[in-house]
């Protein structure tokens, strides 16, 4: 009954869309009133002007919304009768179950169905089935005996069953804002995904004619294979007993961890050892060296797609939602089947809401920005790690997610006693990449330039060396000339302290610039925090 649950939560989500649109008709009536009042009080050929000019943006606005709405109310009328098929086949299918007596309760250890229940079924008959899996109770078993005997669980890893995973990746879509959004594809080992580069046009031609061949123009993009995960606890008090509340507790330990670090790479993400961010990709200013041969043409889109709205009255009112509606066209959907969605921090959210306030003709204080973009349109989904007044979006269905199907419950070597608590590892493989960069906008106000400055990963720690490293191991340079030395460090953080070994033929400053001072040799040193890097610098007379 997975693809029932999802059609619920699709249902759910449509009906919260068209109760945003009905609810904006209350503005409508006032502005209504308003531009009656407009044309009563027009003198001039320009007011009357001007006055038509807000009529015909306010009735496309108003055909825009009702157009919306009866698409929703469309939407939800086919997701609701093909929620009812999909009921249907499933009551067909499994037999009514007979009455419990109180006393049979008893006797058989009777448990209602619950909530945590029907996470994995929507019947008793269908839990115990699943539980009854022979694959599940080896996972399960594995699981406890690894909590109740204090040890860790064996081999490299515990896979969680196949029957799991349409679980896991309803809990992953509760957890990430952005998962919902995105073009999941699943699939195993490195992967390829076949796109159209352009649409190509139909020839006409005589009924009986011979058809022209189309250029179709396809392009491959690439995804690699890159793990995802980190260990959780789990309270032993609480799932000693029972095999449901066992296989809860890991699965939506594991999809909360997944979904956040998700959303935090589709938009953000480096694209080494994790998934490339759609704003990573706008952000870029030439093309990677590694850039796939075969995939679409790489395209230049740190300013046309990058866009700052102004300070003061820019961001303010009307004036801020016409300029976001012009630098929001920057997003091209000629490949999308879907529609915008946009991503900010809850304090830009409230200034888009407090900026979209009016009263209403009930003299009640509203606002037009609940959930979704006036006018432009799209989702607005609330995301606490990006920066104060950035508004990243576009159309994430153009957002190619790459998703493993080897999902595992990784080895366990710690556990913590005195808490009751077994930790465990969670783990899952994604690659991601924007399959059509064109289709992503970035957006700063209060000219605020969008930027990713601020973003920063959880420490690969348990895989990186700690060290430095200077961009060269030895150097010439002429006397009286200079030679610029950079040194990087990695994970250490601190203050980078520049020597040289003899200053007699080569000194070198605070920055890393060395100075021929005499024929001669000297090695040049970078310090930080107990770490040394070195480059051997050879000064020559002329």
């Amino acid at each position: 009954m997975l693809r029932a649950l999802m059609l619920k939560r699709q249902i759910d989500g449509a009906k919260k869309e068209l109760e945003a649109l009905r609810a904006k008709e209350e503005g409508f009536a006032k502005r209504e009133a308003e531009l009656a009042g407009d044309i009563e009080e027009v003198e001039t050929a320009e007011q009357e002007e001007a006055v038509k000019d807000e009529i015909e943006k306010f009735e496309a606005e108003k055909a825009e919304n009702a157009e919306a709405q009866k698409e929703l109310e469309e939407r939800v009328a086919g997701l609701e009768s093909e929620l009812a098929d999909v009921e249907s086949k499933a009551e067909q299918a499994v037999a009514p179950e007979a009455p419990v007596e109180p006393e049979a309760r008893a006797k058989e250890d009777y448990i209602p169905m619950t909530k945590r229940d029907k996470m994995f079924g929507s019947t008793v008959q269908e839990r115990d089935a699943l539980f009854q899996r022979e694959e599940v109770q080896a996972w399960i078993g594995e699981v406890r005996s690894a909590i109740k005997e204090k040890r860790a669980l064996t081999n490299v890893g515990l896979t969680i069953p196949k029957v799991f995973l349409g679980v896991l990746r309803q809990n992953i879509d509760q957890w990430s804002k952005l998962y919902k959004h995105v073009n999941v594809r699943q699939i195993s080992g490195d992967g390829r995904e076949v796109i159209m580069g352009a649409y190509p046009e139909a020839v006409w031609t005589e009924a009986c004619g011979i058809l022209n061949e189309l250029d179709l123009g396809f392009a491959d993009v690439e995804v690699s294979s890159y793990k995802l995960g980190g260990f959780f606890t789990v309270c032993n008090a609480v799932l000693e007993d029972s095999d449901l509340d066992l296989a809860a507790e890991l699965i939506t330990a594991l999809g909360q961890a997944i979904g956040k670090a998700l959303d935090k790479a589709i938009l953000f993400g480096t694209g080494t050892k994790m998934p490339l961010g759609f704003f990573t990709r706008l952000a870029q200013t030439e093309q990677p060296a590694d850039y796939p041969a075969n995939a679409r043409p790489w395209v230049d889109l740190h300013q046309s797609n990058v866009k700052v709205i102004g300070a003061s009255s820019a961001s303010e009112g009307i004036a801020l939602f016409k300029s976001f509606v012009k630098d929001a066209a920057a997003a091209k959907g000629k490949y999308s089947r879907g529609a915008k969605v946009w991503a900010m921090n809850e304090k830009t959210y409230t200034h888009f809401k407090a900026e979209a306030m009016s009263v209403n003709a009930a003299g009640a204080i509203v606002s037009g920005f609940d959930g979704r973009m006036p006018v432009e349109g799209g989702i607005v989904e609330v995301l606490d790690f990006i920066p104060d007044d950035m508004i990243f979006g576009g159309y994430l269905d153009l957002y190619l997610l790459a998703e493993r199907s080897a999902t595992k419950f990784a080895q366990s070597e710690h556990y913590k006693f005195v808490e009751d608590k077994t930790v465990i590892k969670g783990t899952a493989r994604y690659d991601g990449v924007p399959v059509i960069a064109e289709g992503f906008v970035a957006i700063g106000i209060n000219n605020t330039t969008p930027s990713a400055g601020s973003i920063s990963f959880v420490a690969d720690d348990a895989n990186t060396v700690q060290g430095i490293t200077i961009n060269k191991t030895a150097v010439s340079v002429v006397k009286d000339h200079t030679v610029q030395l950079k040194a990087v460090t990695s994970p250490v953080e601190g203050t980078i302290t520049w020597a040289s070994s003899d200053e007699t033929y080569a000194t070198v400053d605070t920055t890393g610039k060395v100075t021929g001072e005499a024929a001669g040799s000297a090695t040049i040193t970078a310090t930080c925090n107990g770490v040394v890097a070195s480059c051997v610098v050879t000064v020559s007379a002329s």
